[in-house]
């Protein structure tokens, strides 16, 4: 077991603004409290923020954006990520432990249905069009209030004003192709990437997420070339890829040690993986990451 000294933080660290496995403010005072949280770290919670102004960079599980007014961006626990602001930033944050809806929602998988949830960091990062910024800054008012005033099943209607903002966004990035996708088929594709999320360590051959889903490897290759415009071999080396990364990041973990946890069979095997991924050397990747 690799021992994470990384940074990572639960809600617990996070304890201003919070009740019951929630934390709700706005993002200036939240970031005046928590300047170390500009350093690359990880959450074990959902985390997301809205810019109402600002610039700079964020970088989410190795993936730079540019931080622009009226962006929304949501992380699942275990992604790194980290700012890099220029002058003033604003906005709000809200991050909830993933029991937070567990008692409320019948389906324990709910929030996987939205595609920002996936943990996927191209589909993370939203620019909100005109139309909507009024309502997303009214429900974001609403939930502060709620925080506040603490009245009466408050966390209950947190949860109510959550979903509402996640479906108001969750309608704008279903594009029309997608809509025409048979329902079946994004089940199996979800069902896909949650057993690679369980087994990617041991398990790297497309057959064997295929024999797990009663499927054929070809049905399993034809779904993810029709969908994510690549092979489901691709699809599992790419999260074997960014764990590597996650674990690079510890300047506490040689090199070994994460060729070890991820079951290659020695280090040169781990880095020709990695190179052919990645297009660097594990070793280049670090600098790269430090400097």
């Amino acid at each position: 077991m690799v021992k994470d000294r990384f940074p990572v933080y639960d809600i617990g660290h996070i304890a201003e603004f919070k009740q019951d496995d929630i934390l709700i403010s706005q993002f200036l005072p939240y970031l005046k409290i928590h300047k170390n949280l500009q350093q690359a770290h990880k959450h074990t919670f959902y985390h997301l923020v809205f810019f109402t102004e600002g610039s700079g960079s964020q970088t989410i599980d190795f993936q730079k954006f540019e931080v622009k007014p009226y962006q929304i961006y949501f992380m699942v626990p275990g992604q790194v990520h980290h700012w890099a602001f220029e002058g003033k930033v604003d906005g709000y944050v809200v991050n909830f432990s993933p029991k937070f809806f567990q008692s409320f929602l019948l389906k324990p998988d709910y929030l996987e249905q939205f595609p920002f949830f996936s943990g996927n960091a191209n589909e993370a990062v939203i620019n909100v069009e005109e139309d909507l910024r009024i309502k997303l800054i009214r429900l974001f008012e609403d939930l502060l209030s709620e925080n506040v005033e603490n009245q009466r099943a408050a966390l209950d209607m947190v949860r109510l004003l959550l979903l509402e903002l996640f479906i108001l966004i969750g309608r704008t990035v279903i594009t029309p192709q997608l809509k025409q996708v048979n329902p079946y088929n994004l089940t199996l594709l979800k069902s896909f990437r949650n057993l690679i999320e369980t087994n990617y360590i041991n398990n790297r051959l497309p057959k064997d997420y295929a024999e797990l889903l009663y499927i054929t490897p070809n049905h399993l290759n034809a779904l993810c070339n029709d969908l994510l415009g690549i092979p489901a071999g691709e699809v599992i080396r790419n999260r074997v890829v960014l764990e590597a990364k996650r674990l690079l990041v510890n300047p506490q973990l040689g090199i070994t040690e994460v060729a070890n946890h991820l079951n290659f069979a020695d280090n040169s095997y781990f880095t020709k993986f990695f190179k052919k991924q990645a297009g660097i050397t594990p070793e280049e990747f670090r600098k790269q990451f430090i400097k």
